[in-house]
C-alpha cells in the first residue's frame, strides 16, 4: 500500500515561447510566480502547469482533441492545455475547421478559468460548447522530471513546449499564478542569482537549455530532435557535503550540485 501512497502524481507543465515583440529580438519564454501561500513551489517563478486530472483522461476527448496518442500520454497534454487555461488564459486550440481561435472567443471564455480550476472536467464542456479542437500535436515533449524519493510531495512532470497562440493575451488567474512574464531565460536566470526571483532546480535547468535557442522556431526543432530523458535526482554524500545528482546524458551540462544551492 505504501507505494501506491508514495508514487509521484502525474503532472504536466508547459514552456510557452514566443519571439520577442520589442526592438530588442529573441527568444522570450512565459513565466508565471505562484502564490506565497502555495504548499509546492511557493513564490517561484514557474512554467504554467499542474497535476493531471482523472477528466484528462475522459474517452469524451477523442471528438475535440487532435492526435493520435496513447491513453496516458494524451492526458498529459489535456492536462498541459488545461493548466495552461487556467494559469495564463491562452487557449491551445482552434476551431473544429482549423481556423484559429478568435481574440473574441478567448476573451469571452476567460471568466470560466476558476470553474475549470474547481472543477477540471468542465474544461471539455468549454471547449464542447464554443467549438474548440485541442491542438495537442503542438505541443512538444521537452523534458522529464521525477520528484526525488525524499520529498513529501512527488510528481511525475512532463514538460512540453509550444509556440504561443498569435495575437492572444496572458492574465495570470491571481489565486495560484499571482504575476506573469515574457522574459528571456537568462534574464531570469540572473535574477535568480541577485536574488530578485526564486527558481526550482528543474525549472533553472530547462531555462538554460532553453536559452540555447535564439527563436521560438529554434527551440520548436531542438525541442523534436532531442531524446528526453528521464531525470530523477539523487542524493548522494561527498566530502563537502550533500549534493544532488542527475544523470548526465539529460544534457543538462552538469551532473551534481550542492544541496545548499539547489534552491532559490
Amino acid at each position: 500500500m505504501s507505494e501506491i501512497k508514495d508514487a509521484p502524481k502525474p503532472a504536466s507543465t508547459v514552456l510557452i515561447v514566443r519571439d520577442a515583440q520589442t526592438p530588442q529580438k529573441g527568444l522570450q519564454v512565459l513565466m508565471v510566480r505562484r502564490s506565497a501561500g502555495m504548499s509546492f513551489g511557493a513564490s517561484a517563478w514557474v512554467f504554467p502547469g499542474g497535476k493531471v486530472a482523472a477528466s484528462d483522461a475522459a474517452p469524451e476527448w477523442d471528438d475535440w482533441s487532435d492526435g493520435s496518442y496513447q491513453h496516458y500520454a494524451r492526458s498529459l497534454r489535456i492536462a498541459a492545455a488545461r493548466e495552461v487555461f487556467e494559469e495564463s488564459g491562452l487557449i491551445l486550440a482552434t476551431g473544429k475547421d482549423g481556423s484559429p481561435a478568435s481574440v473574441e472567443l478567448c476573451a469571452s471564455l476567460d471568466p470560466m478559468r476558476s470553474e475549470v480550476e474547481k472543477t477540471p472536467e468542465r474544461f471539455l464542456g468549454i471547449m464542447k460548447e464554443a467549438g474548440l479542437r485541442l491542438v495537442l500535436d503542438q505541443l512538444v515533449p521537452f523534458a522529464h522530471w521525477v520528484t526525488p524519493a525524499f520529498e513529501p510531495r512527488r510528481f511525475d512532470t512532463h514538460f512540453f513546449l509550444v509556440k504561443a497562440p498569435a495575437d492572444q493575451v496572458v492574465r495570470h488567474d491571481g489565486r495560484e499564478a499571482v504575476d506573469h512574464a515574457w522574459v528571456a531565460p537568462l534574464e531570469l536566470i540572473e535574477k535568480r542569482k541577485t536574488g530578485e526571483a526564486k527558481l526550482m532546480f528543474p525549472t533553472r535547468l530547462n531555462l538554460q537549455v532553453l536559452a540555447q535557442s535564439a527563436t521560438a522556431a529554434d527551440a520548436e526543432a531542438a525541442a523534436r530532435a532531442k531524446r528526453v530523458v528521464t531525470v530523477e535526482p539523487q542524493v548522494e554524500d561527498r566530502p563537502g557535503g550533500k549534493v544532488l545528482v542527475i544523470p548526465a546524458e539529460a544534457g543538462y551540462g552538469l551532473t551534481e550540485e550542492k544541496m545548499g544551492e539547489v534552491l532559490g
